[in-house]
């Protein structure tokens, strides 16, 4: 279990406006390599892992992904704090205000809603651990990505962060799946 303390894993404090960083960063909130769908992901998938080991691991990093989104949108709001409408629209985030204002929604950095194709699951946990191995590597290639694209300090620190975690997290879920194939080879004899 797992215990909810009211701040961010990571603080964030970003003090210029820039709203085309915030597009660009909108797909780790909403988009098919983000926050959310890892979380989704792995805490459905979680319920078909053979032990508790699984579960665990799923959860954690699940719920982990999660605070994650938190830091995301913690970034969005800073980054497009202070925004006027006409700003909004050179920044090509004026489709995002007319439907939700200043509000958040889970989207790509295209506009295109989240999808819950996004979500990966088999019902085989080998082949789920796999897939989870891969979002984390797709993740942290975005944030890489996401780096190239600006030198402010304030951006640029909470990205690497995120992009650590997706490494130690491609890690515990290799350990998982080698685990899990070493078990399965000794059953099998």
């Amino acid at each position: 279990m797992w215990k909810y303390e009211k701040k961010l894993q990571y603080p964030v404090n970003i003090k210029n406006k820039d709203l085309n960083m915030a597009k660009c960063i909108l797909t780790q909130y909403g988009g098919p390599a983000g926050e959310l769908a890892a979380a989704w992901q792995y805490l459905d998938q979680r319920y078909i892992m053979p032990d508790d080991r699984g579960k665990a691991l799923l959860t954690d990093i699940g719920t982990e992904e999660l605070a994650h989104v938190e830091i995301i949108s913690t970034m969005l709001y800073q980054l497009m704090k202070g925004a006027t409408k006409e700003e909004l629209k050179r920044a090509g985030l004026d489709s995002q205000y007319a439907q939700f204002g200043k509000d958040l929604f889970p989207s790509d950095a295209f506009g295109n809603p989240f999808n819950m194709t996004y979500i990966k699951v088999s019902g085989d946990y080998i082949a789920d651990i796999e897939s989870d191995m891969g979002a984390e590597q797709r993740a942290r290639a975005t944030y890489e990505h996401l780096m190239d694209l600006t030198d402010d300090p304030d951006i640029l620190c909470p990205l690497s962060f995120l992009r650590q975690r997706e490494i130690i997290h491609y890690q515990r879920f290799k350990e998982l799946r080698d685990y899990y194939l070493e078990m399965k080879n000794k059953a099998n004899g």
